[in-house]
C-alpha cells in the first residue's frame, strides 16, 4: 500500500453557487429514488440506498430533500421509471471519457451527450472503447484528522480494503467493487460518515492535455455535468498545476 498517492487526475469541481448545488441535490434525490424503488426504504437492508444517503449527508443535503425523495418512491403515484446508462467516448486532445446516467428517456439522454461530445471535436464510442484505460473500484474518503497514517492502515486491513493513499488533505481508502460495501459500512461504524463514498472509474493510463485541450475538456465535462440526466463522469486527461489553475481561477 502506498502512503502518498502518485497519481494526479483531473478533479474539476464546480462552485458552491447555489443553482449548483440545486442541481446536485436532485442527482443525489434521483439516486435515492431510484434505490428505494428498486428495493426497500430502509438502509440498513439497502446498501445501495445507503451509498446514496451517505453521498446526501456528505453534499450536506436538507433532510427534507432527503425524505421527499424516500417519500416519492414509496408513493407509487410517480410514474417515472429510469434507466442506468452508461457511455464511453473519446474527448479533446484523445482523452478518454466515461459518462454514468440515470434516464427516463434514453433516446434524449444519448442524444444531449453525443452533443456535447461532438461539440468539442470528440466523439461517442462502443462501451469498451476506453473503459479498459480505466479500473473499476471503490473508494472511500476521510480527512486526515481521523487519526495517524498507521492507525488508519490498521483499521483498512481489518476492513478488508486493498489500499490506502494519504492525500493533501484527505485518505483515499479503494476496495474491489465487490467488497465496496463492506468496506465502506466497517469504515463507518469506526469514523462516522466519510467525504466521498462511491464505485468510481479511476484512470489506468492517463492522457497529457496542453492549455486548448484541457479548456475543451474541462468545458466538455462541465457540459455533461450540467446535465440532469448525467450523474457521475470520469475522465483520463491530465494536466498541469498550471494550467488547470489558469484554466480554473
Amino acid at each position: 500500500m502506498a502512503g502518498h498517492s502518485q497519481f494526479k487526475n483531473i478533479m474539476y469541481r464546480k462552485g458552491a453557487q447555489d443553482a449548483k448545488r440545486a442541481k446536485m441535490f436532485a442527482k443525489i434525490a434521483r439516486e435515492i429514488f431510484v434505490s428505494v424503488r428498486g428495493g426497500l426504504a430502509d438502509p440498513n437492508s439497502n446498501p445501495r440506498l445507503r451509498a446514496a444517503l451517505t453521498s446526501a449527508r456528505a453534499a450536506n443535503m436538507p433532510k427534507d430533500n432527503i425524505d421527499r425523495a424516500i417519500k416519492k418512491a414509496l408513493g407509487g403515484d410517480d410514474t417515472a421509471h429510469y434507466e442506468e446508462v452508461r457511455y464511453e467516448g473519446f474527448g479533446p486532445g484523445g482523452t478518454a471519457l466515461i459518462v454514468e446516467g440515470l434516464t427516463d428517456n434514453r433516446n434524449r439522454t444519448v442524444s444531449d451527450v453525443r452533443s456535447a461530445f461532438t461539440k468539442f471535436g470528440g466523439s461517442l464510442g462502443e462501451n469498451g472503447s476506453v473503459s479498459f484505460m480505466f479500473e473499476h473500484i471503490g473508494s472511500v474518503r476521510y480527512p486526515l484528522t481521523i487519526g495517524s497514517y498507521d492507525e488508519v492502515f490498521e483499521a483498512v486491513i481489518e476492513a478488508g480494503a486493498e489500499n490506502l493513499e494519504a492525500e493533501d488533505n484527505a485518505y483515499e481508502i479503494t476496495s474491489t467493487v465487490d467488497t465496496f460495501g463492506t468496506v465502506r459500512d466497517y469504515l463507518m461504524q469506526k469514523y462516522g460518515d466519510p467525504q466521498e463514498a462511491k464505485v468510481i472509474w479511476r484512470p489506468t493510463m492517463m492522457a497529457s492535455c496542453d492549455e486548448d485541450a484541457a479548456q475543451s475538456l474541462l468545458k466538455l465535462i462541465d457540459i455533461l455535468e450540467d446535465n440532469d440526466d448525467v450523474q457521475n463522469v470520469y475522465s483520463n486527461g491530465e494536466m498541469s498545476d498550471e494550467v488547470l489553475k489558469k484554466l480554473t481561477a
